[in-house]
């Protein structure tokens, strides 16, 4: 008897060590896949981002000098036509993300790259502010070497700055999945929904604070 409840628990064990290594091989897939490229189109650039909320996100960037649109969406996973109920779930390897059209002659992927870090807690795991999960994490996306040397050193010095580890996950872009009409634009047209006053308008200002410099002229937090 002994002898088949160890083997059972043998078999328990080594089914879910077998599955969650499954799951682990479809992210590591992307991970490890090599960056898609999205060309530039009418003198516009694409830049994509994960960082909590793409409510708060996307109207952070929307804030930026250069910065022609923000889009919410999902990245960074391997479901194929991600929702947001299945996002939700944390099931799907991806984040809730933003895809950033920019003029890269008035607004830099370097710049981009610190709005990202000054408009989040970069030490947060899993989430940012009250919104928790995988769903939620920070993943930075490259497209190209020199994308991915300019994060991994803004990374780096922000590290060393603050003493502890950056939460931010690099990856190399693959695909950008919009989200439902309902969450685009959400903080503009929605400025008294409770989530917004409470969470995103507190976060862009807090960013906007930071780095009044590159502002559009017209910002009205």
């Amino acid at each position: 008897m002994k002898k088949i409840i160890t083997f059972l628990a043998f078999t328990v064990l080594f089914s879910c060590n077998n599955s969650a290594q499954n799951i682990n091989k479809k992210q590591q897939a992307v991970i490890d896949a090599d960056p898609i490229v999205v060309p530039i189109k009418d003198g516009k650039a694409r830049a994509y981002f994960a960082s909590g909320c793409f409510w708060c996100v996307e109207a952070v960037y929307e804030s930026v000098e250069g910065v022609e649109e923000s889009i919410s969406g999902y990245s960074g996973g391997y479901t194929k036509n991600p929702t947001y109920e299945a996002s939700n779930t944390g099931r799907t390897g991806h984040a809730e993300a933003v895809e950033i059209i920019y003029d890269p002659n008035v607004v830099s992927f370097a710049t981009l790259v610190d709005v990202y870090f000054a408009s989040q807690n970069p030490t947060q795991v899993n989430g940012q502010g009250p919104d928790r999960g995988s769903q939620y994490r920070s993943i930075i996306f490259y497209q190209n070497d020199k994308q991915k040397k300019i994060i991994e050193e803004k990374k780096a010095a922000l590290t060393k700055k603050l003493n502890t580890k950056i939460a931010a996950e690099v990856y190399p872009f693959q695909k950008f999945w919009i989200a439902e009409d309902y969450h685009q634009n959400y903080e503009r047209l929605h400025p008294n929904q409770r989530y917004i006053l409470g969470v995103s308008v507190p976060r862009l200002k807090r960013f906007q604070a930071k780095m009044p410099e590159i502002l559009k002229k017209n910002t009205k937090h």
